[in-house]
């Protein structure tokens, strides 16, 4: 059997994640850390693309990869127009959709695919991602906004959200299709979705300052006070107060969790009462699923890198732990599930998904003149 390279790119809120892969076999990977004081310098996402860059190809001068040798390069996507479930060839129309944030999102993600162009532009591999951040699975009382002609958007972590799902579907032997699962993913971002037999038909929309606030977002505040206290503040920078500067970034000028925990465990006071509230909202939106799924939920499923603090699991379960079983996934299965598409398609095991730059939901059938 051939032996495939993949290159897996994983651009995050606070991080920069790469690994290598030959075929399934994971071979290595690198995760590097971006506080927000470090990010907070460039105007836009966007112009981050240079340094994310150098995470790249100084990985790849330390292991000895030649990038001209890949197969493959696998990319975290997001920001385009929606899109529905799958594996998708990176294609121009979907780069130029992204990096103009043409489904609205504005979140690091939409770094992936402008990195892997880069890449294929040097050795000629094929591109692609799954799972971008704006899949669209919502069922239709979701996307009601309150302002006509403004539904809500469909963003999350589906890439992990998914993967996670499933393992957890094959854990308990059950197909991820006949489940209900509330499934968290909690890092430097954090998003609450409802999975309905195999689609997630609601959630909050972290990326645009929904929910919870998490280490870099400042999370959904009263339209009352961002009136009174930030109207004036520049379009450039609400927008890092909801993808960069905010959250436990805004309390303590750091957005490293490791930091801010080590204050917790030594019972700072105000560390302890952050800490806890944003855990404290975490329970508060996965009650607000639980009644998406009306009370039918087979199981809460925790993920995301905040999981390897024991006390996030602990104040969920107590919180929450009537609604359902609670079961943690420490850390991230992105990496696999993005090379693990890619493998297929080369493999010719799975026809790859086209962009189009059309939304996967485009409005009200009804409120097009439809039937």
């Amino acid at each position: 059997m051939k032996e495939y390279q993949i290159l897996v790119i994983n651009p995050g809120s606070t991080s920069t994640k790469i690994s290598l892969f030959h075929n399934e076999r994971h071979v290595l990977t690198t995760d590097v850390f971006h506080d927000s004081s470090e990010l907070k310098q460039y105007k836009t996402i966007n112009d981050q693309l240079d340094v994310r860059m150098e995470v790249i190809e100084q990985f790849a001068m330390q292991q000895n990869i030649d990038l001209l040798q890949l197969d493959a390069v696998a990319a975290r996507g997001g920001a385009s127009f929606s899109v529905a479930s799958g594996t998708y060839e990176v294609n121009d129309q979907l780069i130029e959709d992204t990096k103009a944030a043409k489904g609205g999102l504005y979140h690091s993600s939409m770094l992936g695919v402008q990195m892997a162009k880069r890449i294929s532009e040097k050795s000629g591999c094929r591109m692609f991602m799954s799972d971008p951040t704006v899949v669209d699975e919502y069922c239709e009382l979701a996307r009601v906004s309150g302002i006509d002609g403004i539904p809500r958007r469909a963003v999350s972590h589906a890439l992990n959200l998914k993967a996670v799902a499933r393992k957890h579907a094959s854990k308990l032997n059950r197909p991820y299709d006949e489940l209900n699962l509330i499934v968290c993913h909690i890092d430097g971002g954090i998003t609450i979705t409802a999975h309905d037999h195999g689609k997630m038909i609601d959630g909050n929309d972290g990326g645009g300052g929904d929910g919870p606030f998490t280490p870099t977002r400042m999370g959904s505040m009263a339209i009352s006070d961002v009136v009174r206290y930030l109207w004036d503040t520049p379009k450039e920078e609400m927008l890092k107060l909801i993808s960069v500067t905010g959250g436990l970034s805004n309390y303590f000028g750091t957005s490293n969790s490791d930091v801010i925990h080590a204050l917790v465990e030594k019972n700072d006071a105000r560390a302890v009462r952050v800490w806890n509230a944003m855990i404290y909202q975490v329970c508060k939106q996965i009650g607000a699923m639980s009644t998406v799924l009306k009370g039918k939920v087979d199981g809460i499923v925790l993920t995301g890198g905040l999981m390897r603090f024991d006390d996030v699991k602990e104040q969920i379960e107590e919180r929450c732990g009537w609604i359902a079983p609670v079961s943690v996934y420490k850390g991230e299965y992105e990496q696999e599930a993005l090379a693990l598409g890619a493998l297929k398609v080369l493999r010719g095991e799975l026809e790859p998904k086209k962009y189009t730059g059309i939304p996967v939901w485009n409005g009200f059938k009804d409120e097009k003149g439809q039937e």
